[in-house]
């Protein structure tokens, strides 16, 4: 999610965990707040981790280095019932997708204007 540079990294940091756990709570068939492969077995890890000065992650469309492990992709939001496996994309089946793609994943991103407000802080618990 793009945001403007009003909100700190421990801030952003603890709205992140706080979507992760709020939507662990709501859906916890489908998702873990929970580091750990243990708490990922057919649930996604909600990596709010990845919201700390210093941390890297993988870039989306990228192959992960690691055996195994799927081509990172962005999905909208009712695609998710469709997903199977995290790691469900190779880089064949990758690049066959976003080339079906009807709309750029990434449409409007750079334009967006946005931060954390109180109202979005207390809908997931935070004061």
């Amino acid at each position: 999610m793009p945001l403007t540079r009003r909100q700190q990294w421990d801030e952003v940091k603890d709205f992140s965990h706080a979507v992760a756990r709020y939507m662990a709570r709501l859906m916890p068939e489908r998702f873990s707040a929970v580091l750990g492969p243990k708490n990922r077995v057919k649930t996604i890890f909600i990596d709010y981790l990845r919201n700390s000065k210093g941390a890297s992650t993988v870039a989306a469309y990228s192959a992960r280095a690691r055996s195994g492990m799927g081509v990172s992709m962005l999905i909208a939001w009712d695609e998710l019932k469709d997903i199977g496996r995290a790691d469900q994309w190779t880089i064949k089946t990758a690049a066959r997708r976003m080339h079906s793609l009807r709309a750029d994943p990434w449409d409007g991103f750079h334009r967006t204007r946005q931060g954390i407000t109180v109202a979005m802080r207390r809908a997931v618990g935070l004061r």
